[in-house]
């Protein structure tokens, strides 16, 4: 019989393949086993917390609350198109005895502010319903902008309050494309088209052209405050609508605020009970998954922190 020589380069080659193969299965099976777990762990989370029971809220007995809580902005969670049927069923809850819209947030687009601030106004006519804001850590730009269409705002102390103003942003890359010595090429029909075109010197007329459209969406953020903070507005409203912010102290004293407070006290103050019932939507079913896959690997990477 003729000996098998294992010393030889295709013997060698054969053994490390078939190792790195089973390397590979016994991988290929850990990888499994952790991702069948995860999926378990969360399946049974998210069916754990759909099966938790609602509260009992007794008639006449609970506010109806609302929490705006991150950046105000189409294709978010503070979207008008998200926020608008959430706040029309905390309104449409005949047993609440008002309304809490719990505020925090920098405040985001003029426009997605504009609509939440009308829609609350148009709710609290159609339904009859008493609206408090309550401020938490920042209630400022389009936050407020959604809060003086409360009948109450109140805040703590320490709450960033107000930013009654109107931000553009940009870069420009004229200089940059120079130096790399890249030619842009743009077409256009309009003589006005490519205004703003950050790879393009900024003209005077652009200037002026930002400054007119900024000032009006100013002006409508003003008089928005003004009709909502009507005969409560106690400071100089050169100061007020420049833009600055105050802490909570600051703003009960220029009236932007009714009082302070944080959310239990004020719902007892106003309403006579601390008892909620939350609209926050329907749970959907990949943020929950995507929360508690975020919430796994925290407590996996940073458990040892």
């Amino acid at each position: 019989m003729k000996e098998i020589n294992t010393n030889d380069p295709a013997s060698i080659l054969a053994r490390e393949l078939l190792s790195e193969k089973r390397a590979d299965r016994r991988w290929k099976n850990v990888r499994f086993i952790f991702w069948f777990a995860l999926f378990a762990y969360i399946i049974y989370h998210i069916f754990h917390f759909s099966d938790k029971p609602l509260p009992h809220h007794e008639k006449g007995k609970h506010v109806a609350l609302v929490r705006l809580d991150g950046m105000i902005a189409p294709d978010r969670d503070l979207s008008a198109e998200a926020l608008l049927p959430i706040l029309e069923d905390a309104f449409e809850d005949k047993a609440a005895k008002g309304v809490i819209i719990d505020i925090n947030s920098p405040g985001g687009t003029p426009v997605q502010a504009a609509i939440i601030h009308d829609a609350i106004m148009s709710y609290k006519k159609k339904y009859h319903k008493k609206v408090i804001i309550v401020g938490e850590d920042l209630l400022t730009s389009g936050a407020y902008y959604v809060a003086v269409a409360g009948d109450k705002i109140f805040v703590n102390p320490s709450t960033i309050t107000g930013s009654i103003g109107v931000i553009m942003k940009g870069f420009g890359f004229v200089d940059l494309m120079k130096k790399v010595g890249i030619e842009r090429r743009v077409y256009t029909v309009g003589a006005d088209k490519d205004r703003l075109d950050p790879f393009l010197p900024q003209q005077p007329e652009d200037l002026k052209k930002i400054q007119q459209v900024m000032n009006e969406v100013h002006q409508h953020f003003i008089q928005a405050v003004l009709i909502g903070r009507k005969g409560k507005l106690k400071g100089d409203p050169t100061k007020l609508f420049t833009g600055d912010f105050w802490s909570g102290d600051t703003a009960l004293r220029l009236g932007l605020v009714d009082g302070l407070g944080n959310l239990i006290d004020v719902s007892q103050a106003e309403f006579g009970t601390s008892e909620f019932k939350e609209y926050n939507g329907m749970p959907n079913i990949f943020k929950l998954l995507s929360g508690e896959i975020n919430s796994t690997f925290d407590n996996i990477f940073y458990s040892a922190v």
